[in-house]
This record gives C-alpha cells, sequence and structure tokens, in this order.
C-alpha cells in the first residue's frame, strides 16, 4: 500500500483525479487528490499565487499529515510543482511521477517550455483576463485526445482560469532534475510524431528513471482512469 498525492493540471481540481483515485482506493493505497489554491473558485482573487504558492501548499499537505514514502503525481503543469516537492521534501517523496507533465527546470517557467511568439501571447492573455490564464474550449480539448465531444464538454464546463502567474514564473530546484527517482507518462496521442520534448528525452536512458506509454491522449484521467491507476499500481509495486 503507497500514498498517492495527485495534483491537478492548470484549470482543474481534486475532481480531475477522482475517478483514478478512486481506483486506486480499490486497490488498497491511499489517495489524495489537491486542488491548488486559485483554482476552486474563478471568483477567487489570484493576484498572489504564484508557483512557490503552489508548491507551499503541497509541501505543506505532506508535512501536516506526517507523510512519508509518498509518490506524487502531477499532470501537465503541476509536473513542475511535483518535481519542486520532489526536490524540497526528498525525505518524504519516494518518487515523482510526470504524466504528460511539464519538467521543473532551475530559473524556467513553464512558458519557457512555448516559442516565444506564444509566450509572448500567453502572457497578454494572462493580463487580459485578470491574472488567469483562460482556459481552451471543448472542440480543442476533445480535438485528436481520445475524448468524445461529450466528456470534453463536461471536462471544460468545470475548468478554471489558472493563476497566470504560475506559469509565468521560474521553478527552483536544489539538485539536478536527473537525480530524482522518476516516472514519465507519456500519452501517444499528444505526439502526433511520435516524439516528447528535448528535455524530457534528455531523462531516457537514467538509470531512475522509468518511460510508460498510454495509448491515449492529454486527459487520461478522463479518458481512460483505469488504465492510469493500474500504471500507478504497477508503479507503487516496482518501487
Amino acid at each position: 500500500m503507497k500514498t498517492f498525492v495527485l495534483i491537478p493540471g492548470p484549470w482543474m481540481g481534486a475532481w480531475a483525479w477522482e475517478p483514478v483515485a478512486r481506483r486506486l482506493r480499490g486497490l488498497g493505497h491511499h489517495a489524495l487528490p489537491v486542488t491548488l489554491p486559485g483554482l476552486s473558485s474563478a471568483d477567487t482573487d489570484v493576484s498572489n499565487v504564484g508557483l512557490e504558492t503552489h508548491v507551499e501548499t503541497v509541501l505543506s499537505l505532506l508535512e501536516a499529515r506526517d507523510l512519508h514514502d509518498v509518490i506524487v503525481v502531477g499532470h501537465s503543469y503541476s509536473g513542475i510543482v511535483a518535481g519542486q516537492v520532489a526536490d524540497r521534501a526528498f525525505d518524504r517523496v519516494a518518487q515523482t511521477v510526470f504524466v504528460e507533465g511539464f519538467l521543473p527546470h532551475d530559473g524556467k517557467s513553464m512558458l519557457h517550455a512555448f516559442p516565444e511568439r506564444q509566450h509572448a501571447a500567453e502572457l497578454r492573455l494572462i493580463a487580459d483576463n485578470n491574472g488567469r490564464w483562460p482556459a481552451p474550449d471543448a472542440q480543442i480539448v476533445a480535438e485528436g485526445q481520445g475524448l468524445s465531444l461529450r466528456q470534453a464538454r463536461r471536462l471544460t464546463e468545470r475548468f478554471v482560469g489558472h493563476p497566470g502567474r504560475t506559469i509565468a514564473e521560474p521553478a527552483v530546484l536544489t539538485r539536478p532534475l536527473a537525480h530524482q527517482r522518476a516516472t514519465y507518462v507519456v500519452c501517444a496521442k499528444e505526439h502526433f510524431d511520435g516524439s516528447v520534448s528535448e528535455d524530457v528525452r534528455a531523462m531516457r536512458g537514467l538509470p531512475n528513471w522509468r518511460f510508460e506509454t498510454l495509448d491515449t491522449g492529454h486527459w487520461p484521467m478522463i479518458s481512460t482512469p483505469g488504465r492510469l491507476a493500474g500504471l500507478l499500481h504497477r508503479v507503487a509495486a516496482d518501487r
């Protein structure tokens, strides 16, 4: 039995992980989905919510519950959060799992992974939306990602604009990311040409990193929760 801390990707709260959490609990694990600050309501003032706020929220959870030997799972944006949590709480975190996650790099933000023109465009969008990064619509979410339009609509109806500072502020790491014990989950439908980003590819072959693939799109906790829970169960068993 392991404890999983499940951190949702952008625009989502703990609710997004519940289909996976239920299955993990059924397999005998503890599963703790997290709603990060600024993502419980679209009405919340997010002017003081930065990347450090999100990292500290998860660290505080680990400390408050005195959790050890934890598997921290970060989806998409929250890979940056999960990686920093594992870096700072190395005595509590046994492994990091990046589910189609952005990787944290010291001194760089999530937006650094975007082309320069898109980086600038996203910053303008955030400025024009009261400090929130606006969510995509259902058509964009569904396209090529293993979701029906109905599933995508149900998902996007619950989306909340993401606190913009969190994707624009740089990560802080105290040791190389390559030193973490980690699993990277590639969602195949997200990669139309079969390739992953250069920084993710650089981790292949490291003895303390493993790679897994799911034949689904960017939202596996919605499109294939059973397979994702099964994969996480195997990760825990193989430790």
